[in-house]
């Protein structure tokens, strides 16, 4: 029998069950926890070892469990006998999604190093900083990645191991291939790793001009991942139906974010490991690939940000092909327009839209809208009230408000990452008494759903990519014919917001937008480049404490 949604969280999380909810305090501070969850990723990891189940499907490659665990040994053991890794080292993985991927990143963490995950996107200038600030003792990379990462670690001594390279070169100095140094059947030795111990560095975009690395535990992290198991579980019992799968079809999910993203990383990839699922890995986004992919892998699950469901639905060939096992389409990284989420409930013949909150601080977890509370509520996020997860709204004085009053999101939880790495005064700012500020300003109804409303922080968010203004600004202040500089978001129907910026140059000096693209290749990864450019033959306007009013340069330059 079906059952609301009080009723369905009580009973999931009530003692004596899976998914059991404990308070334990965490450095000082009191957390809901779930009890059972493992104490660190390599429990979750090595109950795979063995099976002979799919675990990827890559391109015309198809890997069982057993067989990516045969090298996650293979590869642990040489991280430790050949290159000295440590407990608390930190080994980085400039790739594509590839398996090899999941491989490095499992083998990392199984022995208690510290996996950095570099966006794959980044320019040399960008590789070089996160070397340099992770402090690396060792980077995993594929042949496109090479060249950006090649002088930025050598310059530092940080050995380089390179996947799928038999068509370059023999390697020389401290770069080194993939199967040189696996050598399958060797087991990783044994490291006692704790649930505080470090697992992950995620680079985020920075308010100040530099990425920031937020670093993660192995208790936040499986944390995560029992949070988003009970959130299916909870699903399931309101709807006597699995939300995973159903209609006959096995639980599948199709990986088309980048493992890079803590979306692919923690609910996709890490829920597939740890739920022993197949994932089907895309070489790179193409919306007719995708739907191929479905139809013959029979994906019934579809987690992506709201731009990639979009461009699902606008693929001229859409009706050629099957859908029909999928269960659940929509993902987060970015709210939805409402229209997506009808067409999304309408076009397909079981799946239910579906969207999440959470962000790179919490590991991805937070609440999540899906099926008829979605439908209902199309401009919410979902439900605050959640297994492990706590929210406040509160005002500028950081007090408290009331059901329906707006001010800034506030979360504690668990899944928290630790810290930002070496960055304790940006830590501070963030994480107080085990409180994340969230940056984002919104509200929670009558009914308990949490809506979205604003961003506090002056941000971009850019088909799920999160594009600190301060950040743009810093590289274009860079440029000498700059006087003035103001970048900020732009609606578009597709991304969500696209980066514009409007310049003030100095006198006597000339520009174009093509010539402030093309030098800005050279320090910013693409999504962060500005496709809207406009010029200022005045200073820039300001209030009187002199913020530039980017909200009136925006109306000025950009609404149609």
């Amino acid at each position: 029998m079906a059952k609301n949604f009080d009723e369905a969280l009580a009973e999931t999380t009530a003692p004596g069950q899976m998914f059991e909810v404990i308070d334990v305090e965490i450095d000082g501070v009191t957390q809901r926890v779930f009890k059972n969850a493992p104490k660190n990723l390599a429990e979750l990891f090595a109950a795979a070892r063995g099976s002979e189940e799919t675990f990827i499907v890559y391109e015309d490659e198809r890997w069982s469990f057993g067989q990516i665990m045969e090298h996650v040994d293979a590869l642990a053991a040489a991280f430790v006998t050949e290159f000295g890794i440590q407990k608390g080292d930190r080994i980085g993985i400039a790739m594509r999604n590839l398996p090899e991927w999941i491989i490095g990143f499992a083998a990392a963490v199984s022995i208690g190093a510290i996996s950095v995950s570099f966006n794959a996107w980044w320019t040399e200038e960008e590789m070089d900083y996160a070397v340099g600030d992770a402090d690396l003792s060792l980077l995993l990379v594929d042949a496109e990645r090479l060249e950006r990462t090649r002088t930025p670690a050598s310059s530092r001594d940080v050995p380089l191991i390179i996947v799928r390279s038999d068509e370059l070169q023999p390697m020389i100095g401290k770069v080194h291939r993939y199967e040189d140094v696996v050598t399958l059947g060797t087991l990783m030795p044994a490291v006692d790793v704790g649930p505080e111990d470090l697992a992950t560095i995620l680079y985020t975009s920075g308010t100040t001009g530099r990425p920031k690395g937020a670093a993660s535990s192995h208790r936040a992290i499986v944390q995560a991942l029992f949070g988003f198991w009970t959130n299916v579980t909870i699903q399931n019992a309101r709807k006597d139906e699995d939300m995973l799968g159903g209609g006959g079809f096995a639980p599948c999910f199709i990986l088309i974010v980048p493992l890079f993203h803590v979306t692919g990383c923690v609910p996709v990839m890490l829920s597939a490991f740890g739920m022993k699922l197949k994932l089907v890995m895309m070489y790179r986004w193409d919306p007719e690939s995708a739907l191929k992919l479905i139809e013959r892998e029979r994906v019934t699950t579809f987690v992506g940000v709201p731009t990639q469901s979009w461009d699902l639905l606008e693929c001229t060939s859409f009706g050629e092909y099957d859908t029909s096992s999928l269960s659940s389409v929509g993902g987060g990284g970015a709210p939805a327009p409402e229209k997506l989420v009808e067409r999304v409930d309408k076009s397909f013949s079981r799946a239910r839209p579906n969207i999440g909150y959470g962000m790179t601080e919490t590991n991805a977890y937070g609440p999540g809208n899906t099926g008829d509370d979605y439908a209902a509520h199309p401009s919410s996020t979902g439900r605050a009230s959640t297994a492990i997860m706590q929210f406040e709204i509160r005002d500028e004085n950081l007090v408290a408000l009331p059901v329906g009053r707006t001010g800034e999101i506030w979360m504690k939880s668990p899944t928290l990452i630790s810290s930002y790495w070496r960055n304790p005064e940006a830590t501070a700012e963030s994480i107080v008494d085990g409180w994340l500020r969230s940056g984002d300003i919104g509200r929670i109804d009558e009914e308990g759903f949490l809506y979205i409303e604003d961003r506090a922080k002056d941000m971009v968010l850019r088909a799920g990519d999160n594009v600190y203004s301060a950040e743009v600004e810093s590289a274009i202040y860079e440029l000498p014919e700059i006087y003035e500089a103001a970048v900020f978001g732009v609606p578009h129907e597709r991304l969500g917001e696209e980066v514009a910026c409007v310049i003030c140059l100095k006198e006597g000096m000339t520009l174009t937008g093509d010539q402030l693209r093309e030098a800005l290749t050279q320090h910013l990864a693409n999504f962060k480049i500005p496709s809207l450019v406009a010029f200022s033959e005045d200073r820039l306007p300001r209030n009187p404490s002199g913020k530039i009013l980017k909200r009136e340069l925006r109306s000025m330059y950009f609404t149609a």
